[in-house]
């Protein structure tokens, strides 16, 4: 009995601590997601107040200017626009048909192994090193100079690797049983694939593939490794034209804040568009999964 009594003491001794250690680290962990959304309130706050007065229609639809007063930044808008052009086209079918290859025709094995652990370590490479390859490869080797093309694709190389896992993942979340069914009623791989599989792993590709986008978009370091100017450039009309965007255009108004102090509300009005395109962005991946996940 006295045995018992001690070790129902100590077990409740037990239970008490890890209720009181739940109560402790919830606080910390609210404390944490409290502190990060203290310091982005305060910087949206900060670069609303600072850059929301500058922008206007003149602004958006203006050329870049040496005078403050004047400057716009429709030129790294549609250079923007243009690079996201060739990051879409190659991120979404390259990685797409990666990730069917490695998740669904490739033999498991050492050499498969292998791929994918690369892919997993390429997604952590740090987006100067890809502006590097980037420059011996598509700017030099290639000879693209820094045009659209070659900064688009060093951008589909850095997010590369992210929408092949994501793909990966959602179409390992598809039920066997889907395609086994289709299986059991004569359909072949590819015809199980196309209509099975894909449909229903669509929504979380294009969620992953629209986030991992978003991230290109707001990539500075592989175009600053480039050459990508901010200088008065003719506006871009196609992909083998020269081009600014709109992260290099805040990455050198902040810089000229140092000497002129109306460029930093430039930099903050140029942030806040930028902002505004990535709420697009993520607004659109929200839509697209919740839209589709309702069929299946």
């Amino acid at each position: 009995m006295k045995m018992q009594y001690i070790d129902r003491l100590q077990v409740r001794k037990r239970i008490n601590f890890r209720l009181r250690l739940n109560s402790i680290l919830k606080y910390v962990f609210l404390g944490a997601t409290l502190s990060g959304l203290v310091v982005l309130a305060i910087l949206l706050i900060r670069t609303v107040s600072q850059g929301f007065a500058w922008i206007d229609w003149n602004f958006i639809t203006g050329h870049l200017s040496m005078d403050p007063e004047k400057a716009g930044i429709m030129g790294a808008i549609l250079g923007t626009f243009w690079l996201m052009l060739v990051v879409v086209f190659f991120t979404l079918f390259l990685g797409m048909g990666a990730a069917i290859y490695l998740e669904l025709y490739a033999k498991k094995g050492r050499i498969h192994s292998l791929i994918q652990t690369n892919i997993a370590n390429l997604a952590g490479v740090p987006s100067i090193v890809y502006g590097i390859l980037g420059l011996t490869v598509f700017v030099r080797l290639m000879d693209f100079g820094s045009t659209v093309l070659a900064g688009g694709l060093t951008l589909s190389l850095l997010v590369l690797p992210i929408v092949i896992v994501s793909s990966q993942e959602a179409l390992r979340a598809v039920p066997q049983t889907l395609g086994e069914a289709s299986y059991g009623l004569g359909a072949s791989k590819w015809q199980t694939i196309k209509s099975i599989i894909l449909p229903t792993a669509l929504p979380s590709i294009l969620t992953g593939s629209i986030l991992a986008l978003s991230r290109a978009i707001g990539e500075t370091a592989p175009l600053v490794v480039l050459g990508i100017p901010a200088l008065l450039i003719p506006f871009p009309g196609g992909f083998m034209d020269r081009f600014t965007a709109l992260p290099m255009q805040i990455y050198y108004w902040t810089l000229d804040a140092a000497l002129v102090e109306e460029y930093a509300n430039l930099a903050a009005a140029s942030i806040i568009i930028l902002l505004l395109m990535l709420f697009i962005l993520n607004s659109i991946a929200i839509y697209i999964r919740n839209k589709f996940q309702h069929r299946f």
